[in-house]
This record gives structure tokens, sequence and C-alpha cells, in this order.
């Protein structure tokens, strides 16, 4: 991977863009501006702000400024935050195919990997295009409200953006604005803790400037909202007390955040848990961020509007690729007749969305898809329409619940898990559970299923009992990863051989639990003469 120097500086945004998400992001072009009148034209300055959320959609392709139109590799947040963890195995046609993932999987990833270059690629690109906004809409002539509501959402990107190099990478050079050619090589690279500071401001300004989610129209929807930006500042926090502290949170501050958002009234816990990850969940009551998607004729590439996750992780029997298996650990960390499983899970034999569904073992790993990204066929089947949960109100929830947890507040935790549990014990079965129906049946589950915690519940019993239920609450919605590695249990997964490779690669600075870091592409790398992570040649 090469990390074309116009990812960096000499970023002109165009309205020629490659086609976004639906709603706000399907915008037809509007032809070449420049940095000089973007932001002097309303319908510009959006379509500005629409390119950065375009650059959050990308999962493959393109290389940025490569007019040659080559494409970078495929990568998933799944990939990592289910795949690398005891909830996920590879699966695909054979044990061999895609060995990008085996590498990951085992800690064996090298730094010519496609995955981590892309990814690498994709956020620096986000982030240039997110400064372009940043450092010139200010001087644009637009109505004030909407520079405020775009500055808050580019700051919201740049800062989701670089969570996903941090956690990653670790610390990496920050970027404030487009670099000049004579600046790039001097290029260094922050520590973690700068890295996250960093983050916390841009997520802290973009609070101040983004409206809730209340005010705006139905066509915006799944623009970043104060909600957002508060939400990841509170999981920013949350990740830091228990990898690298360097920036001395404490658990109150995840409390008063999370607790900032309970007490907003913008979000409430979708009624049917089997619907979250349908059609009529999203953008609902219960979403705080999502990458949105749609559908179109197109296949690969950046002109389409979809995502290509679905066909990597549908069933090969029906239109996929079948990648990301849940484990028989993660099905077995279900309660007797959670609801949440089936609408998590699919088995040998299940209807799935009126399809019957069967799993050939000689191209799964585990005898399991993830029934959260079966989707029907859509008109190309590397387009899928449907948005990604990036965080939902139940994980501001039991966010708040651990926090209150470990400020010996646990009669709050408990009330607060409870909600959640609450909510899935009312569930239905996942839609299509009969043959040719997209109807949603009830589970018929016997009284006392997912029962209420007891409140009398507290210390690390209470603890293990939010750990479970985030696992189940948030299976296979990439989050396992982290929430493994920020409560010091991540190593205790591991074979002894992955262990000692994934100890190899630890992050120097004082960490509360060991952080093992991906490499850093090595173009980049030598060219800005930033240090490689430990392990790494």
């Amino acid at each position: 991977m090469k990390l074309t120097r116009a990812a960096l500086f000499g970023l002109l945004l165009t309205t020629a863009l490659a086609p976004g998400c639906k709603s706000f992001l399907d915008k037809e072009p509007l032809g070449t501006t420049t940095q000089d009148n973007l932001f002097r034209d309303p319908t510009n300055a959006v379509q500005a702000i629409n390119a950065v959320y375009d650059v959050a959609a990308w999962d493959q392709g393109p290389k940025w400024g490569d007019p040659n139109g080559q494409y970078v590799a495929q990568n998933f947040e799944w990939m990592f935050g289910d795949l690398m963890t005891d909830d996920s195995d590879k699966g695909g046609s054979s044990p061999s195919d895609f060995p990008s993932l085996i590498e990951l999987k085992t800690w064996n990833t090298p730094t010519s990997s496609p995955i981590v270059n892309s990814l690498w690629t994709h956020s620096f690109t986000g982030i240039a295009r997110a400064n372009t906004v940043i450092n010139n809409v200010d001087a644009g002539t637009i109505d004030a409200a909407l520079k405020s509501r775009l500055k808050g959402e580019a700051l919201f990107l740049r800062a989701y953006f670089y969570f996903n190099l941090v956690k990653l990478y670790g610390g990496v050079p920050l970027f404030e604005k487009t670099l000049t050619p004579t600046e790039a090589p001097n290029a260094t690279r922050a520590t973690i803790a700068q890295t996250y500071a960093f983050i916390e401001k841009d997520l802290k300004d973009a609070a101040g400037l983004l409206p809730e989610k209340s005010a705006y129209a139905a066509a915006d929807l799944g623009r970043a909202t104060k909600g957002a930006a508060n939400g990841y500042l509170a999981r920013v926090i949350m990740y830091q007390l228990g990898t690298v502290n360097g920036n001395n949170h404490t658990w109150q501050e995840v409390y008063d955040i999370t607790n900032t958002i309970t007490a907003s009234n913008q979000y409430s816990l979708l009624a049917n848990y089997a619907a979250i990850h349908q059609d009529i969940g999203e953008n609902s009551s219960e979403s705080l961020f999502e990458i949105q998607f749609g559908s179109d004729n197109n296949g690969y590439g950046p002109i389409s509007i979809g995502t290509t996750s679905n066909i990597f992780q549908n069933n090969r029997n029906t239109f996929g690729y079948g990648f990301n298996n849940p484990t028989q650990s993660l099905v077995d960390e279900f309660e007797t007749n959670d609801p949440r499983r089936e609408v998590t899970i699919i088995k040998d034999n299940d209807i799935v969305l009126g399809i019957l569904n069967r799993i050939d073992l000689t191209q799964n790993a585990t005898g399991y898809f993830n029934r959260k990204a079966a989707i029907l066929r859509p008109n190309a089947p590397e387009s899928g329409p449907q948005n990604i949960r990036k965080i939902r109100y139940a994980d501001i929830l039991l966010m708040k619940a651990e926090a209150a947890a470990r400020l010996n507040r646990p009669a709050e935790a408990v009330m607060l898990v409870n909600q959640v549990r609450g909510r899935a014990r009312l569930s239905t079965r996942p839609p299509g559970t009969r043959l040719g129906t997209l109807t949603y049946e009830p589970t018929n589950a016997p009284a006392g299923t997912l029962p209420d915690l007891a409140m009398s519940l507290s210390g690390q019993p209470l603890l293990n009992a939010i750990w479970h239920e985030r696992r189940v609450e948030f299976g296979e919605e990439s989050l396992r990863l982290w929430d493994l590695m920020r409560t010091g249990r991540y190593m205790a997964i591991l074979s002894p051989e992955v262990r000692a490779r994934a100890m190899s690669h630890v992050a120097t600075e004082t960490s509360v639990n060991p952080t093992p870091l991906l490499p850093i592409p090595l173009n980049d790398a030598q060219s800005w003469k930033v240090p490689q992570n430990p392990g790494y040649n």
C-alpha cells in the first residue's frame, strides 16, 4: 500500500464524488469546485461534508488519487472486533480462503497486510477530507447555523477515523490541516495518549456545535449529532481506562457523559430487538450513529452506494462468501430461551428471511452464520443496502451501568442492565422464520425467561453480569475485541502460541492491561520516518 500524498495534502474536494450512502449521501455530481468557492454555496458545502461520510462508508477501494482506479483490499470492522476474538472464526470457502484474515486471527500480520493497509489508507483519506471542511468552512459565506453544523460533523468524523486508527495502530501522526509537499516528510508520530487527547478535543468541540438528533429533518437522519459525539466520547474514555490511560481519566467521566445522553430524551431502546438490524430499525430511536448504505445495480467500486459486508458474511448457499462464523463459545453465552440468540445466530436448517439455510461444513468453520448481517440478495450482491450500526442506546445504558458499578452505585447499575434485559425478553423471533414469509413470529418463551438481575448484586459479580450482557446484546457487532482488551481478559482467550505473538506486539506505553497493536504499513512507516510498532520489521 502507498498512501498517496493527495490523501494528506493538496486535497481539493470536488462535488464529482463517488456516490455516498442513501438519503443525504446519494447526491448527483454538481460539477467541479475549488476550496476558494466550496463554502460559498450551501449545496457545495453539504457535498463537501458528504465526501467525508463517503469515506466512512468505504469497505474496499478506491485508492485515493490513483488515476488508474486501483482498489485497496476489503476491510470491515468485524475483521477486528469479532474475528480476532472468541466470538468468531474465519469461515469462507476453505481454511486457506483469505489468508490475511488468518494472519489477523493469529497475530501474525505482516507490514504488507492488505487489510491493515486499506484501513490506514481510508482513515487518512477521511481525515484529509474532514480537514478540508474544518479549515475552510469558517471563511465561507453560507448560513451561520449550517456552517456550525458542518464543522461539527467534520470534527466528529475526524475523531471517528482517528479512533479507528489508535485502537489498532497506537499513536499516529496528527494532522489538523492539509499538508504541503515540504511538510509531509516531517510528519511525526504522536503517542497513544496524545492521539486520544486529540480525539477527545474533536468530540467535545463537535458536541458543542452539533444539533440533537430531533433537530434534523427526516432526509438528514444519519448525520452526526450531539448524542453521537458524546457517545463516542464516553466510549473513547472507557477504552482508555483499561488500556493506555495517559490522560488520567476516571469512571466518573464516563458516568457523567452517558448520563447527559440518557437525560437528553433523544433516544430509547427500540421495542423489538429483532428489528434493530432490519430496514425498519435503521436510524431508529436507538441509533446514535450508523453508516448509511443503499442498493443499486453497481458491484465493487466507489460508485456503489452499498456495502460488501453482507456478501462477505452471508451463507455461500444463498449469495455470500461465508466469512465471520459465530463460535460455539458465543452461542453458549446466551441464556436459555434468550431471543437474542436466534436474532444473532443462523444454524443449519434455519429459515432466514423466508429462505431455508443449509450450512455446508466444508465451507463453514463453526456451523453458524451471523444472522444480523443476513439480507435478501440485493440487485448487485456486492451492493448490500444494510446500514452498519456503530453505536446504539443499549451501549450507552451498559456503559453507564459499568460506570455506576465501578463508582459503588450497584443498585443503579442493576436497574440499567435490567432495562436492556427487559427489552430483550419481549423480543420476537427474527423476521422470516417461516418459508416464504418476512413476518415476526412470537418466541413463546416461557415465564421466567431472562429474569431481572437481583438488586443485591454488586462488586465483581455485577461487573461479570454487565460484561455478559454486553457480549450477548452486541454479539457480532464488532465490540468484543475492545471489551476484552480494556477489561484485561483478552490474552486469556488466546492459545499459548497466539498469546506469545500478541504479547510481542504490545504497546510500550504504560498500560492498565496489555494492548497489542497491528503493524503500521511499511511504506508509510519508512516515508514518514515514524517508528514501527513492537515486533514488526
